[in-house]
């Protein structure tokens, strides 16, 4: 049934080299740096090249009086240099004093608020996690429209306008994360195999894609994520690209992802499945919800169905599901890609915190990814 499913969407080949030879598991290097060519060409826009040198200065620490003193607790700026000026950030740390080398999970986040009362930072540390977080409105604004007058923005663009293939603003919070990483590796307190990027809806898109981009993660998690993250865009029933040009979300990505508009079930040189496939063979976590229309669940599910063809020629189980669609609350966490689907709407929920962490615990212990 799913592969009956999948073949009706009509998707780009995963598994075609762009000179139309099959790609074997020798092959998947090369394969994957066509892939992620693809997607910085009509979706996300090029990357710029590291910056040779990363520091992160503790700012603050120890005049916190939250979690019950079970938590270290620092606040800290990111600092590193462009071509056109330094560039800096704040990023939160949790380090819970139960586990002296803790997995670590970097949420990008919606807010600045600390605590935020959206994200169970007491219930992640209880766990043994690591929680390191930023606010995606520091590295660049998000008011739409091809506002880039702060941040990476302004430092690489200005006013002026951009060219038709370089980066939109998910790929410079992508970038944010990175160098939050070139940090967070610096930490001894820290389990640097088991990091994984985490993010909710246009920042689920962001934490896949800087996945996809930075091998060093562990894993790519992605809550609601939806049209330009997890869910397949040929013949969804979610966001179009229209629904991105009418909000001003379109500097979200770069310019020539506008001119695919109408296009999305007829003519596109990339899906959705080629972005999970560029994490392979590292982890994946999508989390769905059942009310969640814009998103299409269904497509986020069969989005991680189709890119498990590149973890089988592999050698590794993507998705472990049963051949048909998931019920409302059910967890897949078997494969090396984990989904969930709940009941509920578009949200952030404790629920889905739970799913990630509990998905998290299993791919550490497993002998298979030692």
């Amino acid at each position: 049934m799913l592969q009956q499913e999948i073949t009706k969407r009509e998707l780009p080949p995963l598994l075609t080299m762009n000179n139309g030879k099959p790609c074997t598991a020798d092959l998947w290097r090369e394969r994957r740096t066509e892939l992620l060519d693809i997607l910085q060409k009509y979706i996300y826009g090029y990357t710029p090249e590291p910056p040779k040198k990363v520091t992160g200065e503790v700012i603050e620490e120890g005049a916190f009086n939250t979690f019950a003193g079970k938590v270290h607790q620092q606040l800290i700026k990111i600092t590193f240099d462009t071509p056109n000026g330094e560039m800096s950030f704040p990023l939160h740390l949790f380090l819970p004093k139960n586990n002296p080398r803790a997995p670590l999970f970097l949420h990008i986040a919606f807010r600045p608020d600390i605590p935020d009362r959206y994200t169970p930072v007491e219930e992640i540390t209880d766990n043994g996690f690591g929680l390191a977080l930023f606010c995606y409105k520091d590295v660049v604004n998000d008011n739409l429209h091809g506002d880039y007058s702060d941040g990476l923005g302004k430092l690489y663009f200005g006013d002026r306008k951009r060219e038709p293939e370089e980066w939109g603003k998910i790929g410079m919070w992508a970038y944010a994360a990175s160098r939050a990483l070139d940090y967070l590796l610096t930490r001894d307190e820290i389990d640097h195999d088991h990091i994984a990027v985490v993010g909710h809806s246009r920042l689920g898109k962001t934490a896949l894609w800087t996945a996809a981009q930075d091998e060093r993660f562990f894993m790519g998690i992605s809550n609601n994520s939806g049209i330009g993250g997890a869910a397949i865009s040929k013949h969804s029933t979610g966001e179009r690209i229209s629904a991105f040009l009418k909000a001003g979300s379109w500097d979200w990505y770069c310019e020539r992802f506008k001119e695919y508009d109408g296009l999305e079930s007829i003519n596109m040189p990339y899906d959705q499945h080629y972005l999970l496939a560029s994490i392979a063979p590292r982890c994946i976590c999508v989390g769905s919800a059942e009310e969640d229309k814009g998103a299409d669940p269904k497509s986020e599910f069969l989005s991680c169905v189709s890119a498990s063809e590149v973890y089988k020629l592999l050698g590794h189980s993507g998705l472990v599901t049963p051949d048909k669609y998931p019920l409302p609350n059910t967890s897949l966490h078997e494969g090396q890609i984990g989904y969930h689907i709940r009941t509920g709407h578009h949200f952030f929920s404790r629920c889905d915190w739970i799913q990630y962490m509990k998905f998290m615990n299993k791919k550490i212990s497993d002998p298979a990814l030692d």
